[in-house]
């Protein structure tokens, strides 16, 4: 998968994260809401999951190695 494909499905699930917790702060007990919130958490580590193994960190809080390499690929606007 090419790497900013990758990025607009991981916005994409984002998005959707997003606005689920926005209907879920006035709904909370919508149990609907609730299972899809889950299922786009899941889908989303799993993106975030494929990304990192293939094109490396998202945010400098996932740097685990022993070297500061998180900005050695390129930029959004790089592009």
């Amino acid at each position: 998968m090419d790497r900013e494909a990758l990025l607009k499905r991981l916005m994409a699930a984002d998005f959707a994260l997003h606005e689920t917790v926005l209907f879920l702060d006035v709904h909370p007990k919508n149990r609907k809401a609730m299972e899809y919130y889950r299922k786009m958490q899941a889908q989303r580590e799993e993106l975030a999951e494929q990304y990192r193994k293939n094109f490396g960190p998202l945010t400098y809080y996932e740097v685990k190695s022993g070297e500061w390499n998180w900005t050695d690929y390129p930029w959004p606007w790089q592009n």
